[in-house]
């Protein structure tokens, strides 16, 4: 590609988003900039503070339960406060209980803030995905998730690198670090992003009042998509916790299992934008089938990975799966989603991925430990296939347009925190 072709590529793929979009990408941007903490807590426990890995094990379980416990009432409080508000609380919560856990020396003291901090990290997702759903038209939904995405994974990339220089020098000032840039994307939120929830007529408010959890809980297609996302997770997380002990198990080193997950980084960062070019107005059924399928079988040919290499080659599979997988699934709940239960069908969403980063480990370990790492990758092989069917029978009368009653997406101003009636203006796009 030339390079006035490349030029011309990435013009289209971030031109006609709003402003709003932007700084929300920043915000996001900023914060996994200064997601250290995840990468290094398991080295910072056994390591620095000499508890033994059982115990760190313990403490990511506790972290990953609070996510899951916190993507609930997120979007609860996402659709009844705004999404602003939460974000707000979310981020000021995550910043003070992240420098708060480097300062914990007792064990209970730091399971207990390592709890806490799970909880309010996670609670800012369902947010994030219903403000993009707000400000941005449907037809650019796709590539809006992901650019977030590819947010994400440019940050934790950057960070991750950056986290082992911390370390050596003092993990609590990974720990101050992570809080002061997680309090800065508060203050861009403060700063530049007003709230973007839909303004509610009478009809609108009646309507809010029947969306709730057991709302959510009914909508079988919906929860439908919540089942296939948990399958689909639990394969990716395999990356993080089957992949390493497998490679280890026959051999391996840790630098060799970094050489080839580090594909993984590199190449949605390198493809992301790209490949959602090609698949933002394709037909999601079949682009979830097929990502499904590459993420199943990617995962299954780690089965007859013999080198580095060849390790690295099936992570470029189930990489590209990812790449397609999450814009993709997170346009369909929006799509899914009535406008003003956004913050709870997200959150149940997001619930799903969480449940998943808690069972994956599990899954694993009962495998590797008593099966042997061939029927793990089989296992990622027929998790994937029952997804694939699922996505192939559960959404063939997907709408192919945005439902009637879409409002138009607003176009967000800076005003006033609230108005006399309590509620933040809205200008309609």
């Amino acid at each position: 590609m030339s390079p006035a072709s490349l030029r011309r590529a990435v013009r289209e793929s971030v031109s006609g988003l709003p402003p709003a979009f932007w700084w929300l990408w920043t915000s996001t941007l900023v914060n996994r900039l200064g997601a250290f903490v995840a990468t290094y807590m398991a080295l910072y426990l056994t390591l620095d503070r000499g508890y033994s890995a059982s115990y760190a094990g313990l403490v990511a379980a506790l972290h990953g339960l609070g996510g899951v416990i916190s993507s609930l009432g997120a979007g609860v409080m996402t659709d009844r406060l705004g999404r602003r508000p939460t974000l707000l609380i979310a981020q000021t919560s995550t910043a003070f209980s992240v420098a708060l856990l480097g300062f914990m020396h007792h064990p209970a003291a730091i399971a207990a803030v390592a709890f806490l901090v799970g909880m309010a990290s996670n609670a800012s997702r369902p947010a994030v995905q219903a403000m993009m759903a707000d400000i941005v038209r449907p037809e650019d939904r796709v590539r809006a998730f992901s650019l977030n995405y590819w947010a994400i994974n440019l940050g934790f990339a950057v960070s991750s690198a950056g986290a082992g220089f911390i370390a050596e020098v003092s993990y609590l000032a990974g720990f101050l670090i992570e809080g002061a840039m997680t309090l800065a994307c508060a203050i861009v939120v403060f700063l530049k992003l007003p709230e973007s929830r839909p303004a509610r007529t009478a009809g609108d408010r009646a309507e809010d009042d029947e969306v709730g959890l057991g709302t959510v809980l009914r909508d079988g297609r919906f929860m439908g998509v919540v089942g296939l996302s948990f399958l689909v997770a639990l394969i990716f997380q395999q990356g993080a916790v089957g992949l390493p002990v497998a490679m280890g198990e026959a051999g391996f080193t840790p630098a060799d299992y970094g050489l080839a997950i580090a594909v993984n980084g590199v190449l949605i960062v390198a493809l992301q934008i790209p490949v959602t070019r090609f698949i933002e107005h394709r037909d999601p059924q079949w682009l979830l089938v097929v990502s499904s399928l590459l993420a199943g079988y990617g995962f299954a040919l780690t089965a007859f990975a013999g080198s580095v290499a060849a390790f690295a080659l099936t992570v470029c599979v189930w990489t590209l799966a990812e790449i397609v997988n999450a814009p993709t699934q997170t346009g369909v709940v929006v799509r899914l989603s009535p406008v003003h239960g956004r913050g709870r069908y997200q959150g149940m969403y997001t619930m799903s991925w969480s449940v998943a980063a808690l069972v994956a480990p599990l899954m694993s370990g009962v495998f590797l430990d008593h099966l042997g790492a061939e029927w793990l990758w089989g296992a990622c092989a027929l998790i994937g296939t029952i997804a694939a069917a699922g996505y192939w029978l559960l959404m063939r009368s997907l709408p192919r347009e945005p439902a009637p009653a879409e409002p138009k997406p607003v176009a967000v101003r800076p005003l006033p925190d609230t108005l006399p009636d309590g509620e933040p203006s809205i200008t309609p796009g």
